[in-house]
């Protein structure tokens, strides 16, 4: 990880575009989708949910103002929020939308600004799990904005939000546009996926038999 993120840092954008860098979330990891079927992109979405779309002026200062919170993306600093606004789209979405749904091929993230979503997964004998309900700044889909794999949960409004949402050609973009920020962006994001993976083996360890 640490030598992909150093040559991120050190390209420059015309060197990226020349290595075809500025393509490799929208289409170097495509080649382990089952045939005929395509990642279901946010533009798509965002029609069929009706979301509205959020000023930037509005969405940005609300996304530095909950990654100042977190844990991990507080490493950004004002600076960087401010030229990472640019790649993101922001939107507002009534309850009840399904943002991610399981078993579909994702390319894009969302962090949630206001409001709560539920995250569900429906198990193979049918029964349908609440595995959370999220609250402002936390990040969903990451993990198949950076693989373009098989979401594991459904995503769904439980109230009016707010989101910014990242898609694997704006995270292109800014790996071609902005080097140093999206080797920041990726390791913050495998950080935290990183301490997910470790709570779930952890409980794993804990309860073998659960």
């Amino acid at each position: 990880m640490k030598g992909i993120l150093d040559l991120l840092k050190s390209r420059s954008p015309r060197e990226a575009r020349e290595v075809g860098e500025s393509t490799l979330f929208t289409t170097a990891f495509s080649m382990g989708k089952s045939a005929g079927k395509a990642a279901a992109p946010w533009d798509a979405r965002a029609v069929e949910v009706v979301a509205t779309r959020l000023p930037k002026s509005r969405g940005g200062k609300l996304l530095e103002s909950v990654w100042e919170k977190d844990q991990y993306m507080s490493h950004l600093n004002k600076e960087a929020l401010e030229r990472m606004q640019r790649f993101f789209a922001f939107a507002q979405v009534s309850p009840n939308r399904d943002l991610i749904r399981q078993d579909e091929y994702g390319n894009f993230m969302i962090v949630l600004l206001t409001g709560s979503i539920g995250v569900d997964r429906r198990q193979p004998w049918g029964e349908h799990l609440r595995l959370a309900e999220t609250r402002p700044g936390d990040i969903l889909g990451e993990m198949s904005l950076l693989d373009s794999g098989i979401r594991f949960s459904t995503c769904t409004t439980l109230t009016d939000c707010e989101i910014a949402v990242l898609s694997a050609e704006a995270l292109d973009d800014m790996m071609a546009q902005d080097a140093p920020l999206a080797a920041a962006l990726i390791a913050l994001l495998a950080r935290k996926l990183s301490l997910r993976l470790r709570v779930v083996s952890s409980r794993l360890s804990d309860n073998p038999n659960g």
